[in-house]
């Protein structure tokens, strides 16, 4: 019944796969803005333009001239562009200001590319303004020498305090991945317990009832069925994001454990909403609305690590924040299941009182 409703496919196949993409590219290392370049071609500009190449902190594009520049940033083909003029060379050379046009949209990705550029700018043009200021000698002799200027008595030392939040071997896929994963594991679940509901409407649960079938097979039966959809959610984006985007979920043991445990409270919170609800469109709109609230304020949509401390605490009310950071244990400190078992403790506390409550109630619906 999930997938006979080909929206399903979408929704739970391709649409979370899709956001891991999205989320990993946008806020990975990997990521490079692409800046359009337009001139380059005399030596001195050439030489410009290759140290924004080897900068590593952008991608770039050349492009013909400056209304094409122009054009790909107005239609986002590119971050932003730089024009170089064609006196440039010139300009350098007979110590005369040049400037260099940036032309980007008000966006915050492109206003760090600009501070980049500047920086690679100011960096490659230093000994140049350098020599301008002295214009005694040629021009070349008077760079060299300003390249190998030291300024006695200064010494820069450089110290990292403190250790990194998440370990520099943990891609933005990895934390795209997970939350990702808790979001839609619980959200279809709660969507999907409207199979549920269906099955009491067609007198599928009544005609179950009345078969020589204890009520406890019944109510194992359908928690079974509740858990299956949860298993199966999470482990198409398991597999699907290791696939394509090489994801990795720290300890198998350990991280088996908590998507089990996960999936049980996914299961136990459908199978009390299927059983308490009376329509497969209240099902829907109400599994919408606790799903995404709950994946809100548990912190998958945005880092728990950005939260507050009050809105920490307030957090570990649901079962998400539990599983985050049991999969954090697993991923930034290479934890087992040993480590996690906290975590798992809590989470079967949850699905315990979910299937508690799920079944009392379905056994009402039933009989009454």
């Amino acid at each position: 019944m999930l997938f006979r409703d080909r929206t399903n496919v979408f929704f739970v196949v391709v649409f979370p796969i899709v956001l891991i993409m999205v989320f990993g590219l946008s806020f990975g290392s990997g990521f490079s803005p692409r800046l359009g370049v337009a001139g380059g071609s005399t030596p001195l500009a050439a030489e410009l333009v290759t140290a924004l190449e080897t900068s590593g902190r952008m991608q770039v594009v050349r492009v013909g001239d400056a209304e094409e520049a122009r054009e790909g940033v107005e239609r986002g083909r590119l971050a932003a562009a730089l024009i170089i003029p064609d006196g440039y060379d010139r300009a350098l050379t007979r110590y005369v200001p040049v400037t260099l046009s940036f032309i980007s949209r008000q966006e915050p990705d492109a206003l760090q590319l600009g501070a980049a550029v500047r920086s690679v700018v100011n960096q490659v043009t230093m000994p140049a303004r350098a020599a301008a200021y002295v214009r005694e000698g040629s021009f070349d002799e008077l760079v060299r020498r300003a390249g190998q200027v030291s300024v006695p008595g200064i010494a820069v030392r450089f110290t990292a305090l403190g250790a990194a939040t998440i370990p520099r071997n943990v891609s933005s896929f990895d934390i795209a991945a997970t939350s990702q994963l808790l979001l839609f594991t619980f959200l279809t679940s709660l969507t999907g317990a409207a199979a549920l509901i269906e099955t009491r409407r067609l007198g599928l649960s009544r005609r179950m009832y009345a078969a020589p079938v204890s009520s406890r097979t019944i109510l194992l039966g359908e928690a079974a069925g509740r858990v299956a959809v949860a298993l199966t959610q999470a482990l198409i984006i398991m597999v699907g994001s290791g696939l394509l985007f090489g994801v990795r979920w720290g300890d198998p043991l350990g991280a088996a454990a908590l998507v089990l445990a996960f999936s049980l409270v996914g299961g136990g919170a459908a199978m009390l909403l299927g059983s308490a609800l009376r329509t497969g469109q209240q099902a829907v709109s109400v599994g919408l609305l606790v799903g995404l609230g709950l994946a809100a304020i548990g912190g998958t949509m945005a880092p728990i690590d950005f939260f507050p401390e009050t809105m920490r605490r307030l957090a570990h009310v649901t079962p998400h924040a539990w599983a985050l950071d049991g999969f954090a244990e697993l991923l930034r400190r290479d934890g087992t299941i040993a480590d996690v078992l906290p975590q798992l403790g809590v989470l079967i506390a949850f699905a315990a009182i979910l299937f508690a409550l799920g079944a009392w109630r379905l056994r009402a619906a039933l009989t009454r």
